[in-house]
């Protein structure tokens, strides 16, 4: 129920600033100097601590979650046809073990980011993509989401094969795996989400996100 909810509540909010004309480049965040200006806060179990922290002598934003779930949600449209590339940075302390993150009961991360087509008051309508730092699942695993099926559809970026406390550079064309998804050629999203959660297994997960950005390559 938690995924649900955070998809309705991201409507339509269009900011989009072209930083040059050849290499278009949209923040998302800018944690290093803006921090958490123009993001929203949606809980569901209990709050997530996120906080803007130095580490590796940049700002960055820290997650700390002790048996809860609260997100972090940004209304802003973004035309993939311009820029559909997402970039972001991210990193766990360690993953979480002993979960099944394709069952309700294991619907946990200590990392996530979503890209939201918001369906407005038609809820229904609402679909996403959410890119997780998996469990027990493969690198490269997908599944529909454990509560809203294929509304929202679950990739597994990072796994726990991959090294913790180290950064990880992302790039993934949004536009691209819409189209792969929910076999239709997206030109807008509407919003970003990101959420370190472990309301299901009452455990302890500790992220660290860097800035976000869309770009035209």
């Amino acid at each position: 129920m938690k995924y649900f909810l955070l998809l309705t509540v991201i409507l339509i909010t269009p900011i989009n600033k072209a930083l040059a004309q050849n290499d278009i480049q949209i923040a998302i965040s800018s944690f290093s100097t803006e921090g958490l200006k123009n993001w929203k806060t949606q809980s569901f179990l209990g709050s997530t601590d996120y906080q803007i922290t130095l580490l590796d002598k940049q700002y960055v934003l820290q997650a700390s979650s002790h048996a809860s779930a609260s997100g972090l949600y940004k209304e802003q449209r973004i035309d993939l046809h311009k820029t559909p590339f997402l970039n972001w940075r991210w990193r766990i302390h360690h993953p979480l073990t002993g979960l099944n993150e394709q069952s309700k009961s294991g619907d946990d991360f200590s990392a996530r980011i979503y890209i939201v087509i918001s369906g407005g008051w038609a809820f229904w309508q609402t679909k996403a993509i959410n890119y997780v730092w998996a469990n027990s699942s493969k690198k490269g695993a997908i599944w529909p989401n454990a509560f809203v099926g294929k509304k929202a559809m679950m990739i597994a970026l990072r796994s726990s094969m991959d090294k913790s406390s180290t950064w990880y550079s992302e790039k993934r064309n949004i536009r691209k795996d819409f189209k792969q998804l929910f076999g239709s050629d997206i030109q807008y999203i509407d919003g970003i989400a990101l959420m370190t959660d472990t309301d299901n297994s009452q455990s302890h997960a500790l992220a660290y996100y860097g800035d976000i950005y869309f770009s035209a390559k």
